[in-house]
């Protein structure tokens, strides 16, 4: 199974096809240890379901299935274009997906927002985003952390989101990391309806 097909339904929310296509493209590029890493190896920072084999997976999925969501809505979704929800939804797809660096690392990397945006954006010409979707995508990606800015040590890293874009993209994570938010999978990692 190629990996674009294990976020058939999260990339069919994207309804521009340069863009879906695109987004097939950069999935295809994700390491493979993404797809079974728990999103959390203590489960302090997300809920049962993104924990175990699988775990990441299922929280990208979950922070997609709330961005759609809330952007069905008109009272939110009206206030971006179809292109920049797409935009968010790519941005959201990708946001975790070095979360152990690009060779798979033992522990998670506290500057994964900035190696995720970066990977982006450096794939930009091989899988068809233009100059400024690419910035859209690498700016959302790259301030996902929210206020979570400073490492391990106590040295700012990361930068806080200041877009509406930036700020979306982070509350659908934060919403899709929250512990009393329960999301219910099937077997193949899928959302139940």
């Amino acid at each position: 199974m190629k990996k674009k097909e294990l976020f058939f339904d999260e990339i069919s929310y994207i309804k521009n096809e340069d863009i879906k296509k695109s987004a097939c493209m950069l999935v295809d590029l994700l390491p493979d240890y993404f797809f079974h890493e728990a999103a959390s190896s203590t489960g302090k920072y997300h809920p049962k379901y993104a924990l175990g084999d699988g775990g990441l997976l299922r929280h990208t999925k979950a922070a997609c299935m709330i961005a759609n969501e809330l952007l069905m809505d008109p009272v939110i979704g009206d206030k971006y274009t179809q292109r920049e929800k797409d935009l968010m939804i790519l941005s959201i797809i990708m946001h975790d997906g070095l979360k152990r660096g690009l060779e798979e690392e033992r522990y998670t990397r506290f500057d994964h927002p900035i190696l995720a945006a970066n990977f982006v954006y450096e794939k930009r010409d091989e899988v068809g985003l233009s100059e400024e979707d690419a910035v859209f995508v690498r700016d959302a990606i790259k301030t996902h952390m929210g206020p979570w800015t400073k490492d391990y040590d106590g040295n700012e890293v990361l930068e806080k989101p200041k877009t509406k874009y930036q700020n979306f993209v982070h509350m659908c994570d934060y919403l899709a990391s929250r512990k009393k938010i329960q999301v219910s999978f099937d077997s193949a990692n899928n959302i139940c309806e």
